[in-house]
């Protein structure tokens, strides 16, 4: 009974930055991890950078120093701060959430397309 709600994408040119925000509602447990994954046409859903409630991060090798990941536990919110983005960026983004029991909840994905 957890609901995801990403907002934030679109088009922008290589170079530039997005923000995308995730916010989680119903009945969410804690501890608990956050994070965004990106999936692109024909692709595998992959890991784009996850954060736990404690503030430790992860993220893919391909966005090291350019995404930064945060969140608000308050507001049961985590935030996706895009900078220098590449075409090989564009994919679909998707929320997740995994909880106490390790169960995996998702967004229904927003569309960041990067181009030149």
């Amino acid at each position: 009974q957890v609901q995801l709600v990403e907002s934030g994408g679109g088009l922008v040119q290589a170079g530039g930055s997005l923000s995308l925000s995730c916010v989680a509602s119903g009945t969410i447990r804690s501890p608990n991890v956050m994070g965004w994954y990106h999936q692109a046409p024909g692709k595998q859903r992959e890991l784009v950078a996850v954060i736990a409630s404690g503030g430790t991060t992860n993220y893919a090798d391909s966005v090291k120093g350019r995404f930064t990941i945060s969140r608000d536990n308050a507001k049961n919110t985590v935030y996706l701060q895009m900078n220098s983005l590449k075409v090989e960026d564009t994919a679909v983004y998707y929320c997740n959430l995994k909880d106490y029991f390790s169960i995996l909840y998702w967004g229904q994905g927003t569309q960041v397309t990067v181009s030149s």
